[in-house]
């Protein structure tokens, strides 16, 4: 068996067995399985993350030098609408973000370094990640000493993508993925009929004002050149249509690229809320929570990934990312202690390969997996022997 035919085996083998956010038990196991088989020692430090340890050549120097690839292995809550015969066997579980193939891809490389430890010194860490989707698995595992417990230097992670072509590897220097909040907002008014509603506190009515307020924030507040979102997702509140709403719910998110920018939207959607609320005589409670950190690259990092991808997959081969994405990743979370990449592998071929993530025919191109474990092993070794 070849290695395209091996990584095709391993990732429908995870495809067709999907599961949530901690609770990826099974895929765990088979991906413990897999290094065993190759004579990697693994250890776990929570229920379903798991590490493993590769060993180069001993190093001159007394400090080892270790580097840390990451991927991801939980799938999402989402019925498969696909027809392929790898489709997913756990009804309403899919990996439609793709993070069999990032697993895949790691293991790939596992399987590659294992049988090249006499080309680098210092030491591979793989981290096989529970729980990205949800966000709070890097940071578990980071609390766990996933970093500390062996002193990494460096860490690498890849994610496939829909939106680069099979074949092309996607970089950017700095900020690459935005940080990203979560609030959840009560407004409460006072219950009343319709046909009286000065006896009332209409609720719908002052999440109406906050709501449209929100879009003020950006667009006054903020610097034009300084890229943020705000997204309300939920709303709910009444009963009948006769009836003057006493509460309404509101669930949104916010996503930003730096500190400051982060504090002050915060600060101005709170500063909102109570003025509108005070207006129209309302109380309210709000959970604001800072669910991950901006994703920022270490140009260092980039230039040996770049490099190192030019050299693999061709100079004309690399996409420059000129823009940053406003969606959220917990990798940012290993890079605010160690420096590190992001890297996007292309898995787009045709149509079927070009869905977004999160889409119920969400999938890739395998073709792509070899290659893209050649390039993180070679990526790695780079750097351990530079």
């Amino acid at each position: 068996m070849n290695m395209f035919e091996k990584l095709q085996k391993i990732r429908r083998t995870i495809h067709q067995n999907p599961e949530l956010g901690n609770e990826e038990f099974k895929t765990a196991d088979f991906v413990e399985k897999i290094l065993k088989q190759h004579k990697i020692k693994t250890y776990r430090l929570c229920d379903t993350g798991v590490v493993g340890i590769i060993e180069g050549k001993k190093q001159s120097k007394s400090k080892t030098k270790i580097i840390a690839l990451r991927a991801d292995l939980d799938a999402l809550p989402i019925l498969e609408k696909n027809k392929t015969s790898y489709k997913s066997k756990n009804n309403g579980i899919m990996h439609a973000c793709g993070h069999d193939g990032n697993t895949t891809i790691m293991l790939g490389t596992a399987i590659l370094l294992s049988q090249q430890t006499e080309e680098f010194s210092g030491k591979v860490q793989f981290i096989f990640q529970p729980n990205e989707e949800a966000s709070g698995g890097a940071q578990r595992l980071i609390e766990a000493g996933v970093l500390s417990k062996n002193k990494v230097d460096c860490i690498l992670g890849v994610h496939v993508s829909p939106w680069v072509k099979t074949g092309r590897v996607a970089l950017r220097y700095g900020a690459m993925m935005a940080g990203v909040d979560k609030f959840v907002i009560e407004i409460n008014g006072l219950l009343g009929h319709g046909a009286y509603p000065h006896l009332s506190k209409d609720s719908i009515v002052a999440a109406s004002a906050f709501v449209t307020s929100l879009q003020n924030i950006i667009s006054r507040t903020l610097s034009p050149l300084e890229p943020a979102v705000i997204t309300v997702g939920e709303i709910s509140g009444g009963e009948r249509y006769n009836i003057i709403c006493d509460k309404v719910k509101l669930v949104g998110t916010v996503r930003t690229l730096n500190k400051k920018t982060r504090e002050q939207i915060k600060k101005e959607i709170i500063k909102r809320l109570e003025g509108i609320c005070k207006i129209y005589g309302m109380t309210y409670n709000i959970d604001y929570r800072l669910l991950g950190s901006p994703l920022i690259n270490d140009d260092s990092i980039v230039d040996i990934c770049l490099k190192s991808a030019k050299e693999c997959y061709g100079k004309k081969s690399v996409d420059l990312l000129t823009e940053p994405s406003m969606g959220g990743e917990d990798f940012a979370e290993y890079l605010k202690d160690v420096k590190g990449c992001f890297i996007y592998i292309g898995t787009s071929s045709n149509k079927a390969t070009s869905y977004p993530w999160h889409h119920e025919q969400f999938d890739l191109d395998e073709k792509a997996l070899p290659e893209a474990s050649n390039y993180i092993a070679y990526t790695a070794k780079l750097i351990l022997n530079k």
